[in-house]
């Protein structure tokens, strides 16, 4: 098992990015297309209790977010993040990398170099 995880959505630039970056690096990393396979409460728990940024961060407010008419006030807790991107996996920031019991965000891009050295 790899000691790197990354969260990834192919679609994305900044996702994309940390996977050449640990290409670049010569990483063995675990890649969970979480759009394909999205993380259950468990692991979304776990990630949550080992993520270094705010818990808020893990929500995309992006356009979808709007048109669901979501409030970003409503989701600045734990267990309100994880029941929505139980129901709306689409939502999950990204990328997320998991290595050591730790996660963060990879964004911005610059943060992925010093996180996964």
């Amino acid at each position: 098992m790899a000691d790197l995880t990354i969260y990834h959505n192919p679609k994305c630039s900044s996702s994309r990015n940390a996977i050449a970056v640990a290409d670049d690096l010569g990483i063995e990393y675990e890649t969970v297309l979480y759009l394909q396979t999205p993380p259950d409460q468990a692991a979304l728990t776990e990630i949550i209790e080992q993520l270094d940024d705010p818990v808020a961060d893990l929500v995309r407010k992006d356009a979808n977010f709007k048109k669901l008419g979501l409030d970003a006030g409503d989701y600045q807790d734990a267990s309100a993040v994880i029941d929505l991107l139980l129901a709306h996996p689409e939502l999950m920031q990204r990328p997320l990398l998991r290595k050591g019991g730790q996660v963060i965000i990879g964004r911005p891009k610059e943060r992925v170099p010093g996180f996964l050295a």
